[in-house]
């Protein structure tokens, strides 16, 4: 039983032993999969991988070998909840009475407030009222394709689309960066600082080690003027959401920023998929803690340095239309992508840094948004390569 699956897991580097395979096979056969892809997904991953520094290669395997597997993961949960306790057999596209229509943003947050005002009691499992586990277009724990959920966490997605997210990349032991690396990087900001006039104090390794060449390998030390630290650099994070299972990653690299004194000053600030009328003081985005984004114009001059941190995904009418604004209650008079044209216009210079792999870009959720956004940034992995490519944009004069 899936033997090639076996032999691929071992020949990309994955220590598994015929004793966990076979307990693999007397879990499937004592149904522990639940008929589904995703539980074998997460079953094999349970009993196979010992550590989670393996978690991301054992993504990429299961996206190569079951790359062509079409799978009615997407329906409801109640769904299966029917499959396996019922008597009677569902057909697989039976999905319920629901409307596919998918909606505009602005239609469907019309619709909430109706629902808001028409919903006297608790629903559960249904198609029109906001509730928990139906086909209404909001609520939370159901089906829809297109719709507002209302708390809980995003669910429903394919083994496939979760392995081929690769959230635990950065556990991986060989690619994982820490706060050092961070910081080794963001030092190479100090080109940009200037030199005091004064007397040449500082040790200059680079023209040491020329000099001490020119002297026939006899040490000749060389100095230079200190430098005056005059970088200064806004530092703008996307969070919560789809930013989620890269909280470890965008934490050192907060830390690391923090700890650094090679910045004139630091400004930080946190928004949620696109920039509108505000910006927030804390990562959980809540008005509390907001500050007016022409604010931070006004305050900042052009020489900061500006870098965002994101993945750039999201729907479409959250960059481009007016109250496109995906947190309920807040309406945009400027689209998303106005707001970041402004930023273009307003600093010299600015670099966007992605946690989604360079390879997914183009086919991954959000990959319109990605695209367009990369046409206005310059965009690199939120990697070490990608960000010292991105410091060395910044320092181009």
């Amino acid at each position: 039983m899936f033997l090639e699956f076996f032999y691929l897991l071992r020949l990309r580097g994955l220590e598994v032993s015929i004793n966990e395979w076979m307990t693999l096979v007397e879990a499937l056969d004592k149904g522990l999969a639940n008929s589904s892809l995703m539980g074998f997904y997460r079953l094999c991953r349970s009993i196979l991988i010992k550590t989670e520094s393996d978690y991301d290669k054992f993504d990429q395997v299961f996206a190569e070998y079951f790359r062509n597997v079409e799978t009615p993961e997407v329906l409801p949960e109640e769904f299966w909840k029917w499959l396996s306790e019922s008597e009677r057999e569902r057909a697989l596209d039976d999905l319920g009475d629901q409307d596919l229509f998918a909606r505009e943003l602005d239609e469907l947050l019309k619709m909430f407030e109706e629902r808001i005002k028409e919903q006297k009691e608790k629903h559960d499992g249904g198609t029109y009222w906001i509730g928990t586990g139906g086909t209404s277009p909001m609520g939370r724990g159901g089906y829809n394709p297109s719709g507002i959920r209302v708390g809980g966490k995003s669910r429903h997605k394919t083994a496939l689309q979760v392995a081929g997210e690769r959230n635990f990349k950065d556990f991986r032991e060989d690619t994982i960066l820490d706060i050092r690396q961070f910081q080794m990087a963001f030092r190479k900001l100090r080109q940009y600082s200037s030199r005091v006039d004064g007397e040449e104090r500082e040790l200059d390794i680079d023209k040491t080690i020329d000099e001490t060449c020119d002297n026939g390998g006899m040490l000749r030390l060389a100095y230079e003027k200190p430098r005056k630290n005059t970088v200064k650099v806004l530092l703008l994070i996307d969070s919560d959401g789809s930013m989620l299972p890269y909280s470890r990653l965008c934490n050192r690299l907060f830390q690391a920023v923090s700890r650094s004194n090679h910045f004139k000053d630091l400004k930080i600030y946190y928004f949620h998929n696109a920039i509108y009328d505000n910006l927030y003081t804390t990562p959980h985005c809540k008005m509390r803690d907001s500050v007016e984004t022409e604010w931070v114009f006004n305050r900042l001059d052009q020489e900061y340095k500006v870098i965002f941190v994101g993945d750039a995904a999201m729907a479409p009418s959250e960059l481009y239309r007016k109250g496109g604004n995906a947190i309920i209650g807040l309406f945009n008079k400027e689209t998303g992508m106005e707001w970041f044209l402004k930023f273009k216009k307003r600093f010299k210079k600015q670099i966007w840094l992605n946690p989604i792999a360079k390879e997914s870009w183009e086919y991954t959720y959000g990959s319109q948004t990605i695209q367009d956004i990369g046409e206005v940034f310059p965009m690199f992995e939120l990697t070490l390569d990608g960000l010292e490519a991105g410091i060395k944009k910044l320092l181009v004069r």
